[in-house]
C-alpha cells in the first residue's frame, strides 16, 4: 500500500499554479501561517513551503490538536521552539486556540508599527496541504464575515484579500501538495487523515495498514474501542496478526457478508472513518523525536 502510493501523480496543473501564486505575493505579506495536522506534523509539512518562504517570519499552527494525542502536542512546540519558530495548538471546529492565535498576530502587528507615524495594517498568507482545516481557520480569524480588500499592488491580478475582525489582512492559496513523496510513509500518512481522496485509494488497504499501526503504537484505544478480547499484539508489524485482529472487529461490529464472509472493506472504513472523527481516541502519527 506505502508504495503504490508513492507512484500516484500529486502535482497536477493547478498545485504548480499555487507555487507561483505563492512565490509572486509572498513580497507584500508581513508573515505566513503555516498550517498542519497535529496526527501528522511531518507528513502534512510541504518541504516545498521552506524553500519558498524561507526566513519569512512565520507562525506554525497545529490544528486538529484536539484529535492529537496531548503529549505529543506539546513535545512539538517544544521542537519548534528549539528551532526558531512560534507554533500554537488550534481546534478550528470549536475555536480553541484562535484567540491565543490572534493575540500573536496583534503583538506581531505593534512590533511591525513601532515608531512608525502611519500604522499599517499585518499582511499575512495562509498555507497548508489540502484538508488540513485551512478554510475553517479562516473562518475563525475572520469571525465568518470575511471582507473582499480588492487587488492589491504586487499581488497576482485578480487575487482577493480577505480582512479580519481587527483589520488586518489574509490572502489564502490552494492547498498544495508535491511531485512526488521520498519516505512512502508520508503519502501513507495523508491518505489515513484524508488529504489525499479516498476514492483513488484502495480502503480496505488502507484500514489493513491503519489497524497494524494502532496494534503497535496505540494497542489499548484499539482494544477499548473495538472490545477485541482475543487481541493479539503485534510488535513485528506480522501480516497474519493483523488480518486476525481486523476480523475480530468485523465480527464485533457484524460486518458478515452472507455465507459468513468478512466485510473487510466495511470493517476498513469504519476503522478510517472512526480514527478520523476522534472516536478511537487521541492520536499522532508522528512523533517529535522519533
Amino acid at each position: 500500500m506505502a508504495e503504490s502510493l508513492a507512484h500516484i501523480n500529486w502535482y497536477p496543473g493547478h498545485m504548480k499554479k499555487t507555487r507561483e501564486l505563492i512565490e509572486e505575493n509572498l513580497k507584500v505579506c508581513d508573515l505566513v501561517l503555516e498550517l498542519l495536522d497535529s496526527r501528522i506534523p511531518v507528513s502534512s509539512k510541504n518541504p516545498v513551503i521552506d524553500s519558498i518562504v524561507k526566513d519569512k517570519k512565520r507562525i506554525i499552527i497545529l490544528n486538529k490538536s484536539d484529535l492529537s494525542d496531548s503529549k505529543s502536542n506539546q513535545e512539538w512546540k517544544e521542537k519548534y521552539r528549539k528551532q526558531g519558530f512560534q507554533s500554537i495548538e488550534v481546534d478550528a471546529n470549536k475555536g480553541t486556540g484562535i484567540k491565543e492565535l490572534l493575540k500573536m498576530l496583534e503583538k506581531i502587528e505593534a512590533e511591525k508599527n513601532r515608531d512608525k507615524e502611519v500604522k499599517k495594517p499585518l499582511r499575512m498568507m495562509i498555507v497548508g496541504v489540502p484538508n488540513v482545516g485551512k478554510s475553517s481557520i479562516i473562518n475563525r480569524l475572520t469571525g465568518r464575515k470575511a471582507a473582499k480588500t480588492g487587488n492589491k499592488p504586487g499581488v497576482t491580478r485578480g487575487k482577493q484579500w480577505l480582512t479580519l475582525e481587527n483589520g488586518m489582512q489574509l490572502l489564502d492559496t490552494p492547498g498544495i501538495l508535491w511531485p512526488k513523496f521520498e519516505d512512502p510513509n508520508v503519502g501513507l500518512n495523508l491518505a489515513f487523515c484524508g488529504s489525499i481522496k479516498d476514492e483513488i485509494l484502495d480502503i480496505t488497504d488502507l484500514g489493513f495498514e491503519l489497524i497494524a499501526y494502532l496494534e503497535r503504537e496505540y494497542p489499548d484505544l484499539l482494544i477499548e474501542r473495538y472490545k477485541l478480547k482475543e487481541f493479539t499484539e503485534n510488535p513485528d508489524g506480522e501480516r497474519e496478526i493483523t488480518i486476525q485482529n481486523m476480523e475480530e472487529i468485523a465480527k464485533r461490529r457484524g460486518f458478515i457478508l452472507p455465507g459468513k464472509r468478512i466485510d473487510y472493506e466495511r470493517t476498513a472504513r469504519t476503522v478510517i472513518d472512526e480514527f478520523r472523527a476522534g472516536t478511537i481516541g487521541k492520536i499522532t502519527l508522528e512523533k517529535a523525536n522519533d
